[in-house]
């Protein structure tokens, strides 16, 4: 049997090698040691790095500050992947640095949406319990 064959969600070790590669990407970020000025202008989140179970690729979710600039950011990153990684690798000692994607990080959107929703009247009605549903007497 499996390993993980009862457990669908990440590994301990993808937990913490994401973790580890988000906190590297944050500081080079931060630090603008990018060499690209169009990169190293904005201010950019890490949110979240999902490795794979094979860890050869680390998908990075990214957020630019203010939300402007959103495929702005993924075309830059893009561009500085193999930079990123080789500055990853060095940073980190990895005895394989995994390939580095990167995509929108949306959470933020979401919890706005799901504010909204649940700020809805109807919504809130529901969930208070005091919608059209025939009480029990």
């Amino acid at each position: 049997m499996a390993k993980n064959s009862f457990h669908d969600g990440p590994s301990q070790r993808q937990l913490r090698v994401g973790e580890t590669i988000r906190r590297a990407m944050s500081e080079i970020l931060m630090r603008g040691e990018i060499h690209d000025t169009d990169l190293n202008r904005m201010s950019i989140t890490v949110g979240e790095v999902r490795v794979s179970p094979d860890l050869r690729i680390a998908t990075a979710y990214v957020l630019p500050l203010g939300g402007k600039g959103k495929d702005e950011v993924i075309k830059l990153l893009a561009r500085n992947q193999h930079e990123m990684k080789r500055m990853i690798s060095h940073k980190l000692k990895l005895k394989h640095t995994p390939e580095m994607r990167f995509q929108l990080d949306l959470t933020y959107d979401q919890m706005d949406a799901t504010k909204r929703m649940l700020d809805d009247a109807a919504v809130r009605r529901d969930v208070d319990g005091d919608g059209d549903a025939e009480s029990p007497e």
